[in-house]
């Protein structure tokens, strides 16, 4: 491996128009593949997880899976119901719905409790995770009917209708987040390089790179399916590390271009750069990837379909960095050096000195290294303690699986959701109980199971009493006497009433409660661990030989939290094994290997504190413009530990590589410290602000799980680069001398002046 990247760009330098369109039909090859392929999108199974999950296999099997369903809400624009002309409305919706291939089934018409709104349920074809596809029909018929009958107000919503807005959302958001990051990173390589071209090469090998991951992962998809998160993470994680990587050769490839003078040619300095930043780009880009791996071990298709996204991406930039990066700047070389004459003439012409290269660190760089430099243990101690406080608040960190009640308000369809649980309050949340048994128990557990709904209709925690239902009923009756309509539609009471469910063989049921609370709220978990722990072994638990298992929208979320916390240290474990072992492989010392992974732990908890500290209360709602649910996704922590050990491994590579480098060529412990820092400094915090652009413009994003994804890599990116890198880890390097690279013995000197041929070999010096 160590040579690879030199070979790599010797090549490249050589054939560089083979190089380039090489690179250029690799992506376009990817693309026509992927596309050609399609996506293979995760089904409801791959989803199921724990006892939830057991209990929607076990009601897959009897045919009593769960459908996706829309509500049509039909209510007056103002003053009381018409009660003739929604009914009018109701048969039209009905009829309209009735005729579409997308819709199963259509329910008759139920009142609310109020008299004041007509609800027309519609049940889809298909899986539960298709509905999203086959919803668009319904809403334009939907709209049909809502123009033909204008003095009323027709609407729709369901979880069809709410994942379709959600993912619009996200798509709008995304290109937002696209227009903000894009300038910035321009401007910030505009900055770093002072040239157009150079600005554009990191950005375009970054685009291409997050095409060919794109088409990549749709291939991908088929042997691991998609869990429709893929393609967001190659975005953002690609315009990150694309850009980064490829800002890394470009600046040590103008280093060794000015450290030369003029008397290297493109293709030898290619070569210099290759055997430097060419190395720690590969050992970076394995380091992200064998920790992204990791997310494999939570056995989970989302935390599988981030994994694969991101490991595709990282690989792609990689590649993208050793081979036609190499090529274009020796393009790009040559041009410059058939334009230096002519440069240099001009400005001798106009009486102008001729450039000098500008110092690797400015005044801002070096006043944030002089502590590091003067005091290190004082640094040290106080920059520890300062990231320790930081991570305090995650002490407090409370898990939530965000349901759809949790869903940005800007989306119509989660409006008109408000609207129907205001006046169906019942449909908020339902568990499914499902049982097992044989045949000839049927009868008796049929008999169970309505014990079990009465028993749940008493708890308070539940829809209603019998008692309130009864009253709601009895109100009704009047109302609609009062107004000469003979109710042809079941009464409110209906929707709320246990339903009982059997298979055709008999031995599979499915009991639906209804609980009048959102899904995250500590009412409907209560309601789910009463019914789990109290109510099912009172009733169905007695009976012999009998499975049961609770679903719906609450026992998903806990199950899934559960899931994830159970396999939290086993992910950790081998997260910290990796970065350990990959820390020691690359710079052959056991002492850096276990400073990488403190260090990388005081970045990441640092991170998640200051994310507790942000979302998990109320004080910055306004300031960041998100409701907080108290609590933070439960997805958020894992993912965004494993991301951040992988980026911090980029960072601790390329500046732990200058070090060594510098220590190489015979500089004692001290002085390649202070020269590894003050050469890294200055790109390495150029390539934080990249990163922090890209991650930060998730937190305008509407879903606050986005939000709280994008504010933590974001806030973990620029401390690492700011506090870690340049104080903490310098602290620990001075104060820790030669002994830091135990058991290596130090090196002789390399002897640096030692120039390549126009195409020869460097020396190895990274």
């Amino acid at each position: 491996m160590r040579h690879l990247p030199v070979r790599m760009a010797r090549w490249s330098a050589r054939h560089a128009g083979r190089a380039i369109a090489g690179w250029f039909a690799f992506v376009v090859l990817c693309l026509v593949a992927g596309i050609a392929l399609g996506t293979n999108e995760a089904t409801t199974k791959d989803f199921w997880v724990g006892e939830a999950g057991r209990a929607e296999a076990t009601a897959t099997e009897g045919g009593l899976e769960r459908s996706p369903t829309e509500r049509i809400m039909i209510r007056a624009r103002s003053g009381e119901l018409d009660v003739a002309a929604a009914g009018a409305a109701a048969r039209d919706v009905t009829e309209r719905m009735r005729g579409l291939p997308e819709v199963e089934s259509v329910a008759a018409p139920v009142r609310s409790k109020d008299g004041e709104v007509l609800l027309v349920s519609v049940v889809l074809n298909g899986p539960e995770l298709e509905g999203k596809k086959n919803v668009v029909p319904l809403l334009e018929q939907t709209a049909a009917v809502a123009a033909d009958h204008p003095h009323l107000v027709v609407e729709e919503t369901g979880s069809p209708a709410i994942s379709k807005g959600v993912n619009d959302q996200r798509d709008e958001d995304l290109a937002l987040s696209e227009r903000i990051s894009l300038p910035v990173t321009v401007i910030t390589l505009l900055i770093v390089f002072g040239s157009v071209i150079m600005a554009g090469v990191p950005l375009l090998l970054a685009l291409s790179s997050i095409a060919a991951a794109i088409g990549l992962s749709m291939v991908a998809s088929h042997v691991m399916p998609d869990a429709g998160v893929g393609t967001n993470l190659i975005l953002l994680i690609g315009l990150a590390v694309g850009v980064d990587y490829t800002l890394f050769y470009l600046k040590r490839e103008r280093e060794e271009r000015a450290r030369a003078g003029g008397r290297l040619g493109p293709e030898a300095l290619v070569e210099l750069a290759a055997a430097t930043a060419g190395r720690a780009i590969v050992i970076s880009g394995l380091a992200v990837i064998v920790s992204t791996a990791t997310l494999y071990l939570a056995t989970d298709v989302i935390f599988s379909s981030l994994a694969t996204g991101t490991i595709l991406v990282v690989a792609v930039a990689v590649a993208s960095s050793l081979t036609v990066l190499p090529a274009l700047l020796v393009v790009i070389g040559r041009r410059a050096d058939r334009l230096a004459p002519r440069r240099a003439a001009r400005r001798a012409r106009r009486g102008k000195p001729a450039r000098r290269g500008k110092p690797e660190t400015g005044r801002m760089f070096g006043a944030l290294l002089r502590p590091a430099r003067t005091r290190p243990a004082l640094t040290l101690c106080l920059s520890v303690l300062v990231m320790l406080g930081l991570t305090a608040p995650a002490l407090g960190l409370k898990l939530i699986d965000p349901g759809k009640d949790t869903f940005s308000r800007d989306i119509p369809a989660m409006r008109v959701y408000d609207r129907l649980t205001e006046s169906f309050p019942e449909l908020f949340v339902t568990h499914e109980v499902v049982t097992r048994s044989t045949p000839e128990q049927a009868a008796q557990m049929k008999r169970a199971l309505e014990d079990l709904g009465r028993r749940a209709q008493a708890d308070p925690l539940f829809a209603r009493a019998p008692k309130e239902a009864e009253s709601t009923r009895d109100a009704q009756d009047a109302k609609d006497a009062k107004s000469s309509e003979s109710p042809a539609s079941p009464r409110t009471a209906a929707l709320s009433e246990p339903t009982v469910r059997t298979s055709a063989d008999g031995r599979i049921s499915v009991l639906e409660l209804s609980v009048p609370h959102p899904a995250p709220s500590a009412e409907a978990i209560e309601s789910l661990t009463r019914l789990r722990q109290d109510h099912i072994p009172a009733t169905v638990g007695r009976l012999p030989g009998v499975e049961t298992a609770v679903s719906g929208d609450v026992a998903r979320g806990r199950d899934y939290v559960s899931h994830e916390s159970d396999k939290l240290p086993l992910v950790l474990g081998f997260l910290l094994l990796m970065t350990f072992l990959m820390t020691v492989w690359a710079f052959r010392s056991v002492v850096l290997g276990a400073i990488g992974v403190v260090l990388n732990l005081l970045s990441a908890g640092a991170s998640l504190g200051l994310l507790v500290l942000v979302f998990q209360g109320t004080w910055a709602e306004g300031l960041l413009a998100f409701d907080s649910l108290g609590a933070i996704a439960s997805r958020v922590p894992l993912f965004l530990v494993v991301i951040l050990f992988g980026l911090s491994m980029d960072y601790q590579v390329f500046v732990v590589s200058r070090i060594q480098e510098a220590r190489q060529n015979g500089m004692s412990a001290r002085e390649a410290v202070l020269e590894g820092i003050n050469r890294s400094a200055k790109v390495v915090t150029s390539a934080a602000i990249v990163m922090v652009t890209v991650f930060g413009a998730f937190v305008a994003l509407h879903l606050t799980e986005m939000k709280q994804m994008g504010f933590c890599l974001a806030v973990a990116v620029l401390l690492d680069a700011v506090v870690i890198r340049l104080m903490v880890l310098p602290s620990v390097l001075l104060l820790l001398g030669e002994r830091a690279w135990w058991p290596a013995r130090r090196p002789g000197r390399t002897l640096r002046g030692q120039e390549p041929a126009a195409a020869g070999s460097p020396a190895d010096v990274g």
